[in-house]
């Protein structure tokens, strides 16, 4: 490892989970003079800044409103709460630290480098199923980044019931004859702030990057597809999440709403006044399932490919790709070739006999293979072959796709309650330590991972894809001579990996055989860390 990677995983790993530093030359914003940080290497930091009021009490299940200004100087040193969310439970990783947690959370953290200006921005959305997330997780630092001449923001969102209800009275008292989908609200809002004040920052407001995984990356194409946040960002990267498919479509408001009047009854409340005077963490606590995103007509216009097709998208570039061994769609317990060849004809019932010859199998290891990989294809796969599939059908922009292959080495003897280090794999979220340089994040409180030389370059290279993503729209890696645009006719994939090579899209030709399968469910546990 050299002496500057070390340096910027340094500056990485301990720039969320102890916030210190001397202080930085106030900037002047539209709410007032913020003070941040500066941290070891001289990147300059400014954490839990205000970017809208507090979503509470009246504003609760509402469009989030400008933050108040104030005078004097806000200090901006140390991370805001992070939005009010059910505990991690014993099966989520601990790799992080306790964070603070508040219904007032509307904030967003900011790195730049030493000097600049007119700097890249990159703005990262975290995931979490909609449900919980936080912008202040060290895996998600900016100050990797940000040692490489570009401003990074790490945005906050309003998750579960008290970010995506719906309820007809919210539509009734909405202005747009809709509800649900506050916590996208919240995005588009920080998006606004960030165009109205990342100058200050160093930031070029005309060349704004956002970026996500899992939910997050849902996030950021539902804003691509929404007429609400045009103009305000020029690129998108998506990893593993997109509404264009399953388990992350939209549903109809009217499924939300149904679900927003059973809340109500659960709690024995009488209308949506009465619910904003309960306790949130009663609400979180209720068991009523809803969907997340509902098509509420003005900021979730119809479904993407709908919007995609009128055109009232954002056409900018795209990257997206997803990882070798996640699934939102597991087959299930496979202990032999016929338990693999049950498992299909019970999911996929239509097109079982091609999906067998297709992902042939002919052992208990191939078998298990298979099964993981019609899983993956089946969900996230697929959902992110239709939407780079609409980009490149419905607009002039390109897309480029990826494929995360590269197991991380973990350390000899250790154990996690909720996986098996032996049969992870390329795992859901794995690849967001190599995009973001935060690998030295995993080991922040005890050892996890013994990083490689391997690991090294495969983040560098990772790294350079996004950042050259960033500033002119076409992602390139030392080595790789072309990364072409995604054709559907010949479907392309840059793959990260012990190699980083071009490859064909995986099972691209059995795709249309995974549409209409039996409906998925999101597993309660899959195997797979969720760090």
């Amino acid at each position: 490892m050299t002496h500057r990677s070390f340096l910027r995983g340094l500056v990485a790993s301990v720039s969320l989970v102890l916030v210190s530093g001397v202080g930085a030359a106030p900037v002047q914003t539209e709410s007032g003079a913020v003070e941040g940080i500066t941290l070891p290497g001289g990147i300059r930091a400014w954490m839990g800044v205000p970017f809208a009021a507090p979503p509470v009490r009246e504003l609760r299940w509402r469009a989030p409103q400008p933050a108040a200004k104030w005078r004097g100087v806000f200090h901006a040193d140390r991370a805001a709460p992070m939005c009010l969310q059910a505990l991690r439970s014993r099966t989520m990783n601990h790799y992080f630290g306790n964070e603070g947690i508040s219904e007032d959370c509307l904030y967003l953290n900011i790195w730049s480098p030493p000097t600049g200006e007119r700097m890249p921005v990159i703005v990262w959305v975290y995931g979490g199923g909609f449900n919980v997330g936080s912008a202040s997780m060290a895996n998600y630092s900016g100050a990797g980044l940000a040692s490489d001449g570009v401003v990074r923001v790490n945005i906050a969102y309003r998750v579960g019931a008290l970010g995506f209800l719906a309820h007809p009275e919210l539509t009734r008292e909405s202005g747009y004859s809709g509800s649900g989908n506050y916590g996208l609200m919240d995005q588009i809002a920080a998006l606004r702030w960030i165009q109205h004040n990342i100058a200050a920052f160093g930031g070029d407001p005309g060349n704004v990057t956002i970026a996500g995984q899992s939910a997050g990356s849902s996030s950021v194409s539902l804003l691509q597809a929404s007429p609400e946040a045009r103009g305000l960002f020029h690129r998108v990267v998506g990893m593993s999440g997109s509404p264009f498919g399953e388990p992350m479509s939209v549903a109809p408001l009217a499924q939300g709403e149904a679900a927003g009047l059973e809340l109500q009854r659960a709690l024995g409340a009488k209308s949506i006044e009465d619910l904003r005077d309960i306790a949130g963490d009663r609400i979180l606590a209720s068991p009523v399932q809803r969907p997340a995103i509902v098509i509420d007509g003005k900021y979730v216009a119809g479904t993407p490919r709908e919007v995609f097709a009128s055109h009232r998208h954002s056409d900018v570039p795209v990257m997206l790709g997803f990882t070798r061994d996640e699934t939102f769609r597991p087959l299930g317990s496979i202990g032999s070739v016929a338990d693999y060849e049950a498992a299909v004809r019970r999911n996929f019932p239509q097109t079982a006999d091609a999906l067998i010859k297709a992902y042939a199998a002919a052992d208990l290891a191939s078998a298990q293979r298979a099964a993981t990989d019609m899983g993956r294809d089946a969900s996230v796969g697929l959902s992110m072959f239709n939407w780079a599939s609409a980009q490149r059908e419905f607009g002039k922009a390109p897309a480029f796709a990826y494929f995360f292959t590269r197991r991380q080495p973990y350390a000899p003897g250790i154990t996690f309650i909720d996986h098996d280090p032996a049969t992870a794999g390329a795992y859901h979220t794995v690849e967001v330590p190599y995009f973001l340089r935060s690998r030295d994040s995993l080991n922040l409180f005890r050892q996890t991972r013994n990083w490689e030389p391997v690991d090294v370059s495969l983040g560098e290279n990772a790294t350079q894809a996004l950042l050259t993503f960033a500033r002119d729209g076409r992602p390139r890696v030392p080595r790789v001579a072309d990364w072409p645009a995604f054709d559907p006719q010949r479907p392309r994939m840059l793959e990260f990996g012990p190699e980083v090579r071009m490859i064909d899209w995986p099972n691209a030709a059995a795709l249309p055989l995974l549409r209409g399968g039996a409906p998925a469910e999101r597993p309660a546990a899959t195997g797979r860390p969720r760090d």
